[in-house]
């Protein structure tokens, strides 16, 4: 009954390129996309996971997914559950498919929508929602689900089950105060760089109205423009509510320190992605020149694995960490930059939006919040107001607060309807957007 009879995975897109919905410097047309995993038990029990792609490529990931896949079908999920650091490590560490990361790259957000799949299937057994599953774990089941390979020089298993175990002492209280209040939340809905100053207050004024006291805008593409915009947002918000920017990976190491300068009026909390993901001590020359500004850095979203997050916490070229459901591995080495994170005291942050990235990260976030950091203090979790509507169990926020899923699972069950409609090319909204011009056809 526990054994994976089924497979599959979809190319899901959504056109969020025709409204400029998530353009910025370095992706100016995205299309919101994913692809879209299911197993199913032989029981009839899915599991269902995705990682976040921008329109043209996710049909590469969807072939990488399969590979993969070929790994999981046939097997009984109780055997992957019972050791699942070992079985992230056997698959991420397939001789032959190795050769294309080694856990980076397409291979890696194939990985990621596999192993959330799995994630949210786990949840589904257990009947409760992810964050409830982490934290009920022991320090001893959770840790088990890391591979700590490369990163004991940081932190060890025995070592993050010490901490775990500090940390039992207040955690009926905090679930009982997440449950209550929730996480708080930012919104970059107000910053992307194709919408008009209209649209932009418009925006500011209502997120302010729902309880948001913390924006973030794009910049990166104008200077000029960016202190006009920046100008606009802090005069929408005020003085009292936090803003950050983030550049997309647009800038080489100087251009964003001399870029920051011309921004630093505007009192900002953080400079997002300010140069290459890959760029460790390029990261570190710009964190010592903006931090006297007052002005911290923030990456993660496109960081590839975990030991490129170990350089970033280790030579402190990051003062927030990022951390993104669907980038690298899933779940399991997510777990790990946390741990990384919380020993290094670099708070974290996730990287949202997207397609059900808002749904996953929240999850996570929660369980840091109950079982390891236990404070809110520079913790704040993105959120993206677009594609929640086509999820059977979409985020919730109140009062500018994540409030904590109570359906089983990771959040990540799309609605029939919105494959049906949004499956690419042949998904029904695709076919009528190609047939009236409203979308030109693509070749993939």
């Amino acid at each position: 009954m526990t054994c994976i009879v089924k497979v599959f995975v979809k190319d899901i897109r959504f056109p969020t390129s025709l409204q400029a919905d998530g353009s910025d410097a370095m992706h100016t047309d995205p299309d919101y996309s994913c692809a879209y995993v299911t197993i199913k038990l032989k029981n009839g029990l899915e599991g269902h996971g995705l990682t976040f792609t921008l329109g043209r490529g996710t049909q590469i990931v969807v072939k990488a997914c399969e590979d993969i896949l070929k790994m999981v079908i046939n097997r009984n999920v109780y055997d992957i559950f019972n050791n699942f650091g070992k079985f992230w490590r056997d698959i991420t560490s397939e001789s032959q498919l190795r050769w294309l990361g080694p856990e980076k790259g397409v291979i890696q957000l194939a990985t990621a929508a596999v192993i959330n799949s799995l994630w949210d299937l786990w949840s589904r057994i257990r009947n409760v929602p992810l964050w409830k599953l982490l934290t009920d774990l022991t320090p001893e089941q959770l840790v088990s689900t890391i591979d700590f390979r490369y990163i004991t020089d940081v932190i060890t298993p025995e070592e993050a089950i010490n901490i775990l175990k500090e940390r039992q002492e207040g955690k009926e209280e905090r679930e009982n105060h997440l449950l209550t209040h929730g996480l708080p939340a930012y919104t970059t809905q107000v910053g992307w760089l194709g919408y008009s100053d209209e649209k932009v207050r418009q925006l500011c004024r209502k997120y302010l109205k729902e309880g948001y006291r913390s924006f973030k805008v794009k910049v990166g593409r104008d200077l000029q423009d960016d202190i006009r915009r920046c100008g606009l947002v802090r005069e929408e918000i005020g003085s009292d509510n936090k803003l950050m920017v983030d550049a997309n990976q647009i800038w080489g190491v100087g251009e964003a320190i001399e870029w920051m300068k011309h921004l630093e009026k505007f009192k900002l909390a953080w400079i997002e992605e300010p140069t290459s993901p890959d760029d460790i001590l390029g990261h570190r020359r710009i964190a010592e020149a903006v931090r006297p500004l007052g002005i911290g850095v923030a990456t993660g979203e496109a960081c590839a694995n975990r030991v490129i997050f170990k350089q970033l916490l280790q030579l402190r070229a990051i003062d927030y960490c990022q951390i993104d459901s669907a980038r690298i591995g899933g779940v399991n080495e997510v777990l790990a930059v946390y741990f990384m994170a919380y020993k290094l005291k670099v708070p974290v942050c996730p990287h949202a939006g997207g397609v059900g990235l808002c749904e996953m990260v929240q999850h996570l976030q929660m369980w840091d919040y109950i079982s390891l950091s236990g404070t809110t203090d520079n913790r704040i979790i993105e959120y993206v107001d677009q594609q929640h509507e086509h999820f059977v169990n979409p985020t919730i926020v109140k009062n500018g607060h994540y409030m904590p899923p109570s359906l089983p699972g990771y959040s990540t069950k799309l609605k029939d309807q919105a494959i049906l409609d949004y499956e690419f090319p042949q998904g029904k909204e695709w076919q009528r957007m190609f047939n009236e011009g409203i979308y030109p056809k693509q070749i993939d």
